[in-house]
């Protein structure tokens, strides 16, 4: 690898970092009722369906893969660790579902400050790295998500 390639990617792997230290930190600070509002950026104009996840993704084979990163911040909150079953504890992860897609939506576009130092292959390269990334928890956060109203729907 020559110089100039070490640098590009030790340069991606810090502003990858950075990046992801500073959309985590500020999604922290997100208020619940942002996140628990009707607003605009949570609907979808079309019909999302859990089965429609686990038919064409099939995403319950490879959801446990992922590791939950929710933790990694202070004030932050690992989805697992949301163990209680009542309405509260649901609706509450449900946020955190949100606060989740949020942080990965916030961190795909980054490959596009990419192309401020890269030849257009490396720009590619981290696009590739961007959607490997993040759409997988974006997808998995949705999933979750629709499966928490249903259960909320069914209870009293």
């Amino acid at each position: 690898m020559s110089v100039g390639a070490s640098q590009a990617l030790v340069q991606c792997a810090l502003g990858w970092l950075s990046w992801s230290l500073l959309v985590g930190v500020l999604a922290n600070r997100v208020p619940a009722g942002w996140l628990a509002g009707g607003h605009w950026f949570w609907r979808r104009p079309w019909r999302e369906s859990s089965q429609g996840f686990e038919q064409r993704l099939a995403i319950r084979r490879w959801k446990g893969w992922l590791p939950d990163a929710g933790n990694a911040l202070p004030q932050g909150v690992a989805k697992a660790a949301m163990v209680g079953r009542d309405r509260a504890d649901l609706e509450r992860l449900v946020l955190e579902t949100k606060r989740a897609e949020l942080v990965h939506l916030l961190l795909w576009p980054f490959w596009i400050v990419t192309s401020s130092w890269l030849a257009p292959a490396g720009v590619l390269l981290n696009l590739l790295f961007a959607c490997g990334f993040n759409l997988p928890c974006i997808w998995i956060q949705r999933y979750n998500r629709l499966r928490l109203i249903r259960l909320l729907e069914l209870r009293p």
